[in-house]
């Protein structure tokens, strides 16, 4: 691979095809993870179609990114290998290139925005990276990657755009194909587009009547925007960060256009109750951009309905605070968990008479405020918010019918 091939935006990626794809297969084989490929009766009882999950959180890096960097490098001249490689990135592909790098004995210098997350310079560099600081954001530390590439002679290893990388992670249709050869749709998760170009290339080698579904969180339409030529805004705080792309490469985009039936954006608060319901019914922790597949089959009914559908688990790498969040969120969507706002009067055996109403229905209190002050009650008022545990919505809901006969006035305090 030389510096040359790389740089996809000058227009100078090749194609690949699916033989590259089964190339890579070979080329990588024994060195990643063979990740399974399981039927879940519960999710496809709960969607109304067969769901079908390909484990690729189960990787050494927990994500799928380390096939593609690995094929890229397993394919690097003497020289090359032994000058290093480079590359942009805060997230797995980071963790990946770095892993195998070390590995074979490459250097690898992973460069990354000064505002990355110290968890996340500590875990590349666990893995045996040279992580360089630079730049307030993404495309400020990309700049910095190509001109360290020039100065050092180092090979620069894009995280998608690049047809060895794509290649390598098209191995994950190969193997997903092989374990369910009848599979009629896959769900692919799209950030630059190099799991979905290299999983669309291989699966509509093995079988071109497959549908391909591309899949987008609604807060990084990008590819959407794109492919339908419409302009929804891009940007914000998003669970699946892991497909935060603004623009998405430019091989990958001409490949796309021609491979993808059609392409769906899911929601912040589907892709919350998609990871929650991977951790409560399959046993498996996942990230935003893992869980978007289900998400899509969840919020797609109809076009999904009945079919074999293959849903790859990209990663499983997820903050634990951010992980216990969608978890609590999750259930006070489902109505297990709520904060009851409650007015009453500031005198003794107020609280008490309040929570006898909640011990006749047995609802767990978890935690209680008093506000006094700021409040446009009477003197004589009080405002109380009681976080509770309820066994489900029907309970709860009951017991807010019981504290308004007796007189309270309740609002229950909304997420969004």
């Amino acid at each position: 691979m030389t510096n040359a091939a790389v740089q996809s935006q000058a227009g100078l990626v090749p194609p690949f095809t699916a033989d590259d794809v089964r190339a890579a297969a070979a080329r990588i084989a024994g060195a990643v993870v063979r990740t399974p490929t399981m039927h879940s009766k519960t999710l496809s009882q709960i969607s109304g179609a067969e769901i079908y999950l390909k484990f690729e959180n189960l990787q050494f890096t927990a994500a799928y990114k380390e096939r593609g960097a690995l094929n890229a490098m397993l394919q690097l001249s003497d020289e090359q290998r032994a000058r290093g490689v480079i590359a942009a990135s805060a997230g797995n592909h980071a963790q990946g290139l770095a892993y195998h790098g070390t590995r074979l004995g490459i250097p690898v210098t992973i460069v990354m925005p000064r505002t990355t997350p110290m968890v996340k310079v500590m875990q590349t560099e666990s893995v045996g990276g040279t992580v360089v600081l630079e730049g307030e954001s993404f495309d400020e530390a990309q700049e910095h990657a190509r001109r360290l590439e020039t100065e050092l002679g180092l090979t620069l290893v894009p995280p998608f755009d690049d047809p060895h990388v794509a290649a390598g992670q098209g191995t994950v249709a190969l193997e997903l194909m092989e374990d369910v050869p009848d599979i009629e749709v896959l769900a692919l998760p799209i950030g630059g587009g190099g799991l979905s170009c290299g999983m669309g290339t291989m699966a509509r080698a093995i079988n071109p009547d497959i549908e391909l579904i591309g899949v987008q969180a609604e807060l990084y339409p990008s590819m959407y925007n794109l492919l339908k030529q419409a302009h929804e805004p891009i940007g914000g705080d998003t669970l699946a960060e892991g497909i935060a792309v603004f623009e998405p490469g430019a091989m990958t985009s001409q490949m796309l256009s021609g491979l993808l039936d059609e392409v769906v954006l899911v929601s912040e608060p589907q892709l919350e109750n998609a990871l929650a319901l991977l951790l409560q019914i399959e046993k498996t922790v996942v990230e935003g951009a893992g869980a978007a597949g289900l998400a899509a089959v969840l919020a797609n009914r109809e076009m999904f309905a009945g079919k074999k559908v293959g849903i790859v688990l990209s990663g499983g790498n997820i903050d634990t605070r951010l992980l216990a969040n969608v978890l609590l969120r999750d259930l006070a969507r489902s109505g297990r968990l709520a904060r009851l706002r409650i007015k009453m009067q500031d005198r003794p055996g107020s609280l008490f008479k309040v929570a006898k109403v909640f011990d006749v229905h047995n609802v767990n209190i978890i935690e209680v405020w008093h506000q006094r002050i700021f409040t446009s009650l009477p003197a004589k008022g009080l405002v109380t918010d009681i976080e509770c545990e309820a066994r489900d919505a029907q309970q709860l809901h009951a017991l807010i019918r019981s504290l308004e006969e007796e007189g309270y006035q309740v609002e229950q305090v909304q997420l969004n």
